[in-house]
């Protein structure tokens, strides 16, 4: 009898699950959970200060309404520690578990950058309901300091919600100015220019080398010597797919467990998608992608065999001090970027060699025009047929 076992209980675990059962209320589906299973959105996390948010307060449904919602067995608490593809088995602390189809919804882990320091390890990272409850524990009363590793995009959007409840915000990082991975230097050193009106404090192009204990908080040396004391270290260096199992079951990884447009790896019963999985090429996680590659794998899983399509999907970066919206060109793509700046923000735009838009950054005021730059841009992954 045909029974998919899914692990993992995030947005893609469960979005796939939601997608079957419109399709099928009959197949068997189970999922396998590392945690409590608890259902939320994970974007949240970043501005859940700002919302007044309690971790409870981020909890849409509960492991166990999502079962009787879903009709499906959900094993939470439950840790796997093998794959066994011969046998068509996932192994895990509470014993071994059979599957006709089995989908990798492994999600990603915290970068945990190398440091020294008496004080290293207490470090926070927020990736999980768990880690947001335990974030909220240890945060002191505003006004307080807070000092975060990596000023990226996750780190930018803690360090605006943290603003907003009147801490004082130090960011660290090599990067020359703010989410350096994703947005032109004028759009980057126009959000590092009004979260510095708002107090936030900026040591970029260095590390954070030491993190020492005091009486009182945390003592941070950075790479160029310098001293930055605080009440709380928060690293939000990035996110890397969790890929340990896939690797040692023998599957094919790069940027993240390899699949083709149909979300197969290459065991032809094992598929991934969410976090961990590089699809077609593309590691893109963010809600809009997640969703719609969960609706293709459903569609596949219950007897249509279907390819993932992408449309262009433009991310929001929720730093209201500065909005940002981005659609990225294609890594590696051809073209120029044409950069506009005045006192309403940035627009920066990309243009294929034949003049074709096929990525833009918009900021301020600019974002005001993400709908209809966004039809004329191209499909990520389009359809073949």
């Amino acid at each position: 009898m045909e029974k998919i076992l899914i692990l993992g209980s995030g947005l893609a675990g469960y979005s796939l699950a939601r997608e079957i059962r419109a399709v099928d209320e009959s197949i068997e589906l189970q999922m396998i959970t590392a945690d409590a299973g608890d259902f939320y959105s994970k974007p949240m996390l970043s501005n859940g200060l700002a919302q007044g948010k309690q971790s409870q307060d981020l909890v849409n449904a509960t492991a166990e309404s999502m079962s009787d919602k879903l009709k499906m067995r959900i094993d939470t608490n439950c840790r796997v520690t093998a794959i066994d593809t011969e046998r068509q088995q996932v192994i895990t602390d509470r014993g071994e578990h059979h599957y006709t189809s089995l989908v990798l919804a492994l999600g990603a882990k915290p970068i945990i950058p190398v440091m020294r320091g008496d004080a290293e390890q207490h470090r926070v990272t927020v990736n999980s309901l768990y880690d947001y409850h335990r974030f909220r524990q240890l945060l002191p009363q505003s006004p307080a300091h807070v000092a975060i590793i990596g000023p990226g995009l996750i780190g930018c959007e803690f360090a605006n919600d943290l603003l907003s409840q009147g801490y004082q915000v130090s960011l660290i990082g090599p990067d020359p100015h703010p989410i350096s991975t994703l947005l032109p230097a004028i759009t980057g050193k126009a959000l590092q220019q009004a979260m510095t009106e708002a107090g936030a404090h900026w040591h970029l192009q260095q590390t954070a080398a030491i993190m020492d204990q005091l009486a009182q908080g945390y003592r941070l040396t950075l790479t160029d010597a310098s001293i930055i004391d605080c009440d709380l270290v928060l690293s939000a260096v990035g996110l890397l797919p969790e890929m340990q199992l896939a690797t040692e079951a023998g599957l094919g990884t790069a940027r993240g467990i390899v699949t083709d447009r149909m979300l197969r790896t290459s065991n032809e019963r094992i598929y991934a998608l969410g976090d961990c999985a590089e699809i077609a090429g593309f590691n893109l996680p963010y809600v809009m992608p997640i969703m719609n590659a969960a609706r293709a794998l459903a569609k596949t899983l219950t007897g249509e065999p279907t390819e993932v399509v992408y449309p262009a999907m433009p991310v929001v970066i929720k730093t209201p001090l500065h909005p940002i919206v981005i659609a990225p060109p294609q890594r590696g793509a051809a073209g120029d970027w044409q950069n506009h700046q005045d006192q309403q923000g940035t627009e920066c735009l990309f243009h294929d060699p034949e003049g074709q838009l096929s990525g833009f950054v918009l900021s301020g005021k600019y974002v005001e025009r993400k709908q209809s730059l966004t039809k004329q841009l191209p499909h990520l992954l389009p359809a073949t047929g």
